[in-house]
Order: C-alpha cells, then sequence, then structure tokens
C-alpha cells in the first residue's frame, strides 16, 4: 500500500529504476527531486533554483515554462486527445506537422515519418535501409557504419550504432553489420603539427580503408551526428564533411544526419546540416522538435528512400512498422507550436546573436590551469579538463575530477553535464547575454573549487 507520509527520496529509491545511473551510488544518496521550472532555471523540492545548463538533456529549447506549449497541448486534448495513424488513419496535426517540417530541412521533396524518441527514430531507419536495399536485391548491402564515441541512441540496434562502451558493457552489444570508424576528435586524435585540415584527410582516410576491407557493396549508410555531443562535444574539424561526403558518394553509402541533439537552432542555423553544408539522405530530430514539452521525433527521408518504400508496398503488402503514438495528436501540436514559435520569435537569430558572447565566455576558461581545450559551435560547448594542459594528459578516472566539478556546479545553482572529465554546456536557445554571464560565474566558482581540490590530492 502507498504510503503518503514517506519522503519522495525514500519513495524514489524502492520503486524506481533512473537510466544512465549508477544504481548503487543511487541508493545512498537518492534523487534531486524537481518540482518545477521557470525560463532558463528548474527548481527543486526545497525550493532551490537551479540553471539548466544543459536544458534538461540537449533538449528543452524554449525553457521550463512556455505558455504558449501548454495551451497548444490543453487545445488538442479537448479536440482529439488521442489517435493512432495504422491503417491510413490521420490527424490534423501530424499532418500540419509534416509538412511545414519537410520544408525546414535541406532534404528536396522530403517524406516524413514520427516516432516517439531519437531512439526509435533511428531504430526506424536502420529498418528502413534494410528495407529498401532488400527491395532493390541487395541483400549483402546492411552494414552501418558510425564515428567512436558518437552517440545514437539506447535500443539494441541504435546502442549498437552508438561509439560508446559504457552502452555495450554487460548488454551482450555491439550487434553485428555495425561498424566504427575513428572519432574525428582534433584535439585527442591530432597529431603533433598536424592541421585540421591533415587531421580530417586522416579521419576520411581510415573511413576509405574501412569500405575497402569491408567491400561497400556490404555497407548501406554512414550515420553521424555532425556534432558529436554525447561523446563530448566535437565539431567536426576543418574539411572533414567535404572529404566524407565525397567518399560515400562514390561509393553509393547513404548519408544519415542524426540531429536529435544539433537540429532546431543549436548551432545557430535552423540544422546543423546547414551549418556545416551537409547534403544527407536522411535526416532525424528529436528533443527540441517540441522543446522536450512531449515526447515526439521524426525522421525526413529523401525520394529515393520514400519511393522504394512504396514499391516495397508492391511486393511484400502492407509497411508492417510503426507505433502506437506515431504521430500523436497531442504530440504533434505541440511540436507544430514550437517550430511556430522559432519562426515568430526569430530564436535561430536569437541564437546567433548570443553565441558570440556565449563563445566569449567559454573561450575565457581555456588558459586555466585545469583545462585542456574549449570547443564549442552555437550554443554547445564542452570544456574538457587536463593533468596537464601543455601534453594533454589525461587524469586518472579515478579521480573523477569531472563529477567532482559537475557536483560543485549543482552545489551552486547550476545544472551541467560531465561526460567525463568532459563538462558540456547546451542551455535552453532563449538563454540572454545576462544568464549567460550567469551560468559561467557559477561554473568558474566550482571551477576554482575543483581546482583545489586537484591540487589537494596531488
Amino acid at each position: 500500500m502507498h504510503d503518503k507520509n514517506r519522503s519522495l527520496m525514500d519513495l524514489d529509491k524502492h520503486a524506481l529504476i533512473h537510466p544512465y545511473t549508477n544504481l548503487v551510488n543511487h541508493q545512498r544518496t537518492g534523487p534531486l527531486v524537481i518540482e518545477r521550472g521557470d525560463g532558463i532555471h528548474v527548481i527543486d523540492e526545497n525550493g532551490k533554483s537551479y540553471i539548466e545548463g544543459l536544458a534538461g538533456l540537449w533538449s528543452t529549447s524554449l525553457g521550463f515554462s512556455e505558455p504558449e506549449l501548454a495551451a497548444a497541448a490543453a487545445k488538442q486534448f479537448d479536440r482529439l486527445p488521442t489517435y493512432h495513424s495504422f491503417n491510413g488513419m490521420a490527424n490534423r496535426p501530424m499532418i500540419e506537422l509534416a509538412d511545414r517540417l519537410k520544408d525546414m530541412v535541406p532534404i528536396s521533396d522530403g517524406r516524413v515519418f514520427f516516432a516517439n524518441s531519437g531512439s526509435e527514430i533511428n531504430d526506424t531507419v536502420i529498418k528502413l535501409i534494410w528495407y529498401t536495399n532488400n527491395i532493390l536485391g541487395r541483400p549483402e548491402k546492411k552494414k552501418i557504419i558510425t564515428r567512436l564515441r558518437s552517440y545514437h541512441g539506447v535500443t539494441l540496434a541504435t546502442a549498437s550504432m552508438t561509439g560508446l562502451e559504457p552502452c555495450h558493457n554487460g548488454f551482450d552489444l555491439p550487434l553485428d553489420r555495425f561498424l566504427k570508424c575513428m572519432c574525428p576528435d582534433y584535439y585527442r586524435g591530432g597529431l603533433p603539427g598536424e592541421s585540421e585540415e591533415q587531421f580530417s584527410e586522416r579521419c576520411a582516410d581510415d573511413l576509405r580503408k574501412l569500405i575497402d576491407r569491408e567491400g561497400a557493396g556490404t555497407i548501406a549508410a554512414f550515420y553521424a551526428d555532425p556534432v558529436i555531443a554525447g561523446g563530448g562535444v566535437v565539431p567536426p574539424p576543418a574539411g572533414y564533411f567535404d572529404r566524407v561526403q565525397k567518399i560515400l558518394k562514390e561509393n553509393q553509402i547513404l548519408f544519415v544526419a542524426d540531429e536529435v541533439i544539433c537540429g532546431f537552432g543549436r548551432t545557430g542555423r535552423a540544422f546543423a546540416s546547414d551549418t556545416y553544408q551537409l547534403q544527407p539522405d536522411v535526416i532525424t530530430v528529436a528533443k527540441a522538435l517540441s522543446s522536450a514539452y512531449l515526447p515526439i521525433s521524426a525522421a525526413i527521408v529523401a525520394p529515393t528512400i520514400w519511393e522504394l518504400l512504396i514499391s516495397g508496398s508492391e511486393k511484400y503488402g502492407a509497411f508492417a512498422h510503426g507505433f502506437t503514438y506515431s504521430g500523436h495528436p497531442v504530440a504533434a501540436a505541440v511540436a507544430l507550436r514550437t517550430l511556430e514559435i522559432y519562426e515568430e520569435r526569430s530564436i535561430f537569430q536569437h541564437v546567433q546573436s548570443v553565441a558570440k558572447h556565449f563563445a566569449q565566455r567559454i573561450d575565457s576558461f581555456a588558459s586555466h590551469p585545469l583545462v585542456g581545450d574549449v570547443r564549442r559551435v552555437g550554443l554547445l560547448g564542452g570544456i574538457e579538463f587536463s593533468s596537464d594542459p601543455a601534453t594533454k594528459a589525461q587524469f586518472d578516472k579515478s579521480r573523477k575530477v569531472g563529477p567532482y566539478c559537475n557536483q560543485q556546479c549543482q552545489s551552486h545553482g547550476l545544472i551541467i553535464r560531465n561526460i567525463g572529465d568532459i563538462i558540456a554546456f547546451c542551455p535552453p536557445l532563449i538563454i540572454t547575454e545576462p544568464e549567460i554571464d550567469e551560468m559561467f560565474r557559477r561554473f568558474e566558482v566550482a571551477l576554482v573549487e575543483t581546482w583545489e581540490m586537484v591540487q589537494a590530492n596531488a
């Protein structure tokens, strides 16, 4: 029987399994219970306010109290609270959202498929790619290439694409058909005296050798998050995607741009594909599609793919893939209103404006004795710690420098994310210059305390 007198912390520890959480530590410390949000801030059950420096999970683009999105949900709840899209069924919001979305992306005359999360939509695209190659009579062309440290989801297939070992350890992953090429991290991977362009050429050569080794006839697609966020905020080095796209076209390999984090203004343009002049065959989106207010994701596929899906129905019958909530009318209504707000309030232009200040503030930490590298694009940034910035030496993981800084940030009212010893920043797109100053002021206090801890334990 539910005990109303038990604390939320106690109830949590006895009822929940938390994702991406050390479950042993959680049983000791319990949760941070967030009760409400206001703009770029969230407030816990004790009334303490935090700047949400990661926009939740790289996702809450319009902040935590946008009344227009709540109103859009309420209106749709009253009109049609739920319905499916199987067997040709549809609802007004999903149709209007698809029409608007297909016109935003740098894919001409695409078609849109809806799901509920980034993992689900990336998993869907894998199935579409395998399906279309079967239609084309290419049963061997099924392998998917991704990059080390990339993040594409946690289903069996998308976790296999993800290039992070914790997503594999103990799960019997990765599955076969999933290949990895080198991470284009110039700071960590560049050789002494090697320019960014030279490093990009070496990355491209690594991809070329992988394709030659496996055989282009066995490789279906190359999947890339334009900025590798979950692997440590790694923007592409100069000339990287120009070289990669050339190789893909030469070998008839599809290019999928995973814009789940980078999409909808994060890099200063509507999509990172615009920022880096990419020409993908498929774009996947989620998170900021609805400012994360309701779960929804989408894939926009080029005509060369969706036309084959029509051929598939002639060969196999019904397109037997989808989810109960694909194109859910309330989620679609909220997403549609989100896209309208981006345009009405010139949110992407706002990002371009404040990103200059964001860059100045985050770059100011580059000379700190604890900092090895600072990297950023738009309102996405990373600060990487080093035990010796001159040699790029890394701290032993047992010292937990990044986790300590994360903890100190939280104690000073700032929620960020440490990816090992890399501190990631991804604030809501509505953040102002004074709020950027306050975010980095709080970080600086935590950084001083982290440096003191490192020196005390040297």
